[in-house]
């Protein structure tokens, strides 16, 4: 089985940078790294010297979607793609996990690891805080398969048959940060396979905050493409307008309070102008391009 590492990047030199470098301490070596970032300035290219697979810089346009399609499109015979953040660290026994899980598991489409800790629900996880929390993981538990309704596109494996098969891709309508792209993709490919999070792939997502979108365009995207997503199909009303509201009204009591790290004025307003475009009947995610 062949497994190749997709990452795309924007922003963010020095994250890359540390993430590739924990990445060398696979206990199974990767078949293939592919790296898009959003310029040239975007990647050092000397974090790739003597990285122990072939690599690839792959040009795409700016936006997760986009990125991450460019890759898919430069793939060969791999057998699994795994998509990780810039910001990522696996466990060393990651893609030995992950190997063993398709392997057994034929009927996994898309796998999600365990994230043991989340930046992105506080200020973040510096690089060497992450390091020391896999340092201090106890031993791998028993086994368990449980099934979810999508990936967690921080760590997001996809058995590539299925998208050659099927020709589903990143929607590119979904700009920049590409607010629940990873939710759209795994619903597009539920009907081919399960969908499972996998207790045995451990990672630390550090949620790094600069190279993210600003407060107004995420708060944008926050609604508006909820209701894109729903207009699809990909989502239900239900947990459209659930989560629609759970936005809302983070973004809401965080504006009385809010914290260091996010712009939650921001958001809110972006919420709003979303709102109102809604009932307007404007359901355009590509719209925060002209914010």
């Amino acid at each position: 089985m062949k497994i190749a590492i997709a990452i795309a990047t924007a922003g963010r030199v020095q994250v890359l940078s540390e993430a590739i470098a924990y990445m060398r301490k696979q206990t199974r070596k990767p078949d293939g790294l592919y790296i898009c970032p959003a310029t040239d300035a975007d990647l050092d290219p000397a974090c790739l010297e003597g990285f122990p697979c072939p690599t690839r810089v792959v040009k795409g346009p700016r936006g997760s979607a986009s990125q991450r399609n460019a890759i898919l499109k430069q793939l060969s015979d791999e057998d699994i793609v795994v998509f990780f953040d810039d910001d990522f660290l696996p466990e060393p026994t990651f893609l030995a996990e992950l190997e063993d899980l398709y392997l057994r598991h034929p009927d996994v489409v898309v796998a999600t690891g365990h994230v043991v800790a989340d930046g992105i629900k506080n200020a973040g996880i510096s690089y060497d805080e992450a390091m020391r929390i896999i340092d201090a993981l106890p031993e791998l538990p028993p086994a368990v398969l449980t099934a979810s309704f999508s990936g967690y596109g921080c760590n997001m494996a996809v058995r590539r048959q299925a998208l050659v098969e099927t020709g589903i891709e990143f929607d590119e309508k979904l700009p920049l940060y590409a607010w629940w792209e990873d939710v759209d993709f795994s619903r597009r490919l539920a009907p081919y396979g399960r969908i499972v999070t996998y207790n045995r792939m451990r990672g630390v997502h550090q949620g790094t905050k600069k190279g993210r979108s600003p407060g107004k365009r995420l708060g944008y995207s926050q609604v508006i493409n909820l209701i894109y997503l729903n207009r699809k199909g990909s989502i239900g009303p239900a947990m459209t307008y659930n989560q629609i509201l759970k936005n809302i009204a983070a973004n809401l009591a965080g504006s009385f309070r809010p914290e260091p790290w996010v712009d939650r004025r921001g958001r809110l307003t972006g919420n709003l102008m979303a709102l109102g475009d809604a009932i307007k009947g404007k359901v355009d995610p590509e719209r925060i391009l002209e914010m």
